[in-house]
């Protein structure tokens, strides 16, 4: 197969995999003219017959086509070379997306889903509960999801329950929208001593990777929320960041409202200039590091509790969210 068919291929199962439902070759190549693609209908049809003997598709009739688990699988592991930056354009138009007014506390924020089997999900929450405690989550807010619901292109399976945390990437959105422009540089694996922030330990930058740098550091047993939570000396994920210096004082000044809304995820804003935790900042910006979103879930993974986590899995209304100390009831109406 020529490298141009493969890529038509993986952009047609990609526009799949964002619609909520079949997709005829008419909308398919609205999509593509849209992206600068010039084809055919017909071509289209050529290329829908390839794909349905693959297994990657299946033809649902008049209604259209739908992506196959198959095709799904196909998707996240192909063409690794073509995610390389994925992420920091995924983080770009998820934040102009964002409609989140703070002052009226209402729109949509950025969200993080991680599945979990609803058996243990009783026995799971005082864990997850301890990391919001000790302050090493993105702010206070979380969501339950029951089976069968969507965020973004993630529909909550059978059995499971989807648990979600605000993003981070929720705080570029609200700087944004107060006219604050934000460079997300990388995530990175802070450690602590007696709870303050000494040094990065490890970090993956946005624009050089196809993995979210803290689904890979959970993945690795990387971290350390239970020593954190116990005495202060741990290994937290953070997210690395940096506007112009000329909204510092901006910037700390919505730390508060923010908190004030449960998304309180800023740990540390630097000076102009000034190196943060080593992290060299060019003149004119400042540094800031902010906690990172799948925080809460990592300490299931360091306990032996197996889960599958994506990163910013899309967007939901503010008003889905509730406070940490409410999940044990919640979890009642998972149904």
């Amino acid at each position: 197969m020529s490298d141009k068919t493969e890529k038509k291929e993986l952009i047609i199962l990609r526009l799949l995999q964002k619609a909520d439902a079949p997709l005829a070759s008419s909308k398919i190549l609205e999509g593509l003219q849209a992206m600068g693609q010039e084809v055919s209908e017909r071509t289209i049809r050529h290329y829908f017959k390839i794909l349905d003997e693959k297994g990657l598709t299946e033809n649902l009739g008049k209604k259209g086509r739908i992506i196959t688990p198959l095709g799904q699988k196909e998707l996240g592991k192909a063409r690794v070379f073509d995610k390389v930056g994925f992420l920091e354009t995924k983080i770009d138009q998820l934040t102009y997306r964002m409609t989140f007014d703070l002052a009226q506390k209402k729109g949509t924020v950025i969200v993080n889903i991680s599945l979990i089997d609803k058996t243990i999900l009783a026995r799971a929450a005082p864990m997850i509960c301890q990391v919001y405690e000790a302050g090493y989550s993105m702010g206070t807010m979380m969501g339950l999801f029951n089976p069968g619901e969507r965020v973004g292109d993630i529909v909550i399976p059978p059995g499971m329950a989807g648990f979600g945390t605000v993003c981070a990437i929720t705080l570029n959105g609200v700087l944004l929208a107060h006219g604050i422009p934000v460079h997300s540089n990388f995530g990175g694996l802070l450690e602590l001593r007696n709870r303050k922030p000494v040094r990065f330990v490890e970090i993956i930058k946005y624009d050089g990777t196809s993995l979210d740098p803290l689904e890979a550091f959970i993945r690795s047993g990387m971290t350390d929320y239970a020593g954190a939570i116990k005495n202060g000396n741990g290994r937290i994920g953070v997210g690395f960041r940096e506007v112009p210096a000329d909204s510092r004082d901006r910037v700390i000044a919505l730390i508060d409202k923010l908190k004030e809304a449960g998304l309180g995820g800023f740990l540390l804003v630097g000076w102009p200039g000034q190196p943060l935790l080593e992290i060299p900042v060019p003149e004119g910006r400042v540094g800031i590091v902010v906690i990172g979103g799948l925080n809460p879930v990592a300490i299931l993974e360091e306990t032996g509790t197996r889960i599958k986590s994506r990163a910013m899995a899309g967007m939901v209304e503010y008003e889905r969210l509730f406070h940490y100390r409410e999940m044990e009831e919640r979890i009642r109406s998972v149904t």
